[in-house]
């Protein structure tokens, strides 16, 4: 087991290995529900079209596997090398098992930002500001997302609340909402 640990903490693995520890840092967080992942807002990669948070997890767990088996491989050799190649390595791993992801996610089924403006929501962060919010909506398929708000004006919304989604703004990449009583 030292001898493990001796690896994992060298170089070229630790370079890894920092990282590996910010995945379960960050997986962790997100099974505890401190931090929810938000579909809605998800940044493909281009990488088998699954959400970032999944994509560079793999990535960088497949990288850490990689290094840890090519450090032992090459263990006398240019070890400098061996990151890279394990991070492309993994890079090529990582896109060959997402890409069937990319079927069960026609790019004609995902939701644009667009199709939100007009629809109602309900508030899910403790409050919703000009500044800060973040809320539900459903999609004409009966899918949810969590996507980021802000409110005009003096506007100030509780989690709970219902709002209406009457806004883009393309640069802040949120939506703007008003106040809305009727049902969801």
């Amino acid at each position: 087991m030292g001898e493990f640990f001796s690896t994992v903490l060298s170089f070229p693995t630790v370079v890894f290995s920092f990282l590996l520890v910010v995945v379960v840092g960050y997986w962790l967080i997100v099974v505890t529900g401190v931090l929810e992942l938000d579909d809605g807002d998800a940044v493909w990669l281009g990488l088998g079209g699954a959400p970032a948070g999944v994509t560079l997890s793999l990535l960088i767990a497949l990288s850490w596997l990689l290094c840890l088996i090519g450090s032992q491989v090459v263990s006398g050799g240019p070890l400098i090398a061996v990151p890279f190649a394990a991070a492309g390595l993994a890079w090529l791993v990582t896109r060959g098992l997402l890409k069937p992801l990319r079927r069960l996610v026609p790019d004609g089924d995902r939701h644009s930002r667009g199709d939100f403006v007009g629809q109602p929501c309900v508030i899910r962060t403790g409050s919703a500001t000009p500044d800060f919010g973040q809320a539900e909506v459903a999609a004409a398929d009966g899918s949810t997302a969590l996507v980021q708000v802000r409110t005009t004006g003096a506007d100030r919304l509780s989690r709970g609340d219902r709002a209406l989604i009457f806004d883009y703004d393309k640069d802040g990449e949120f939506f703007l909402v008003m106040p809305h009583e009727s049902e969801i």
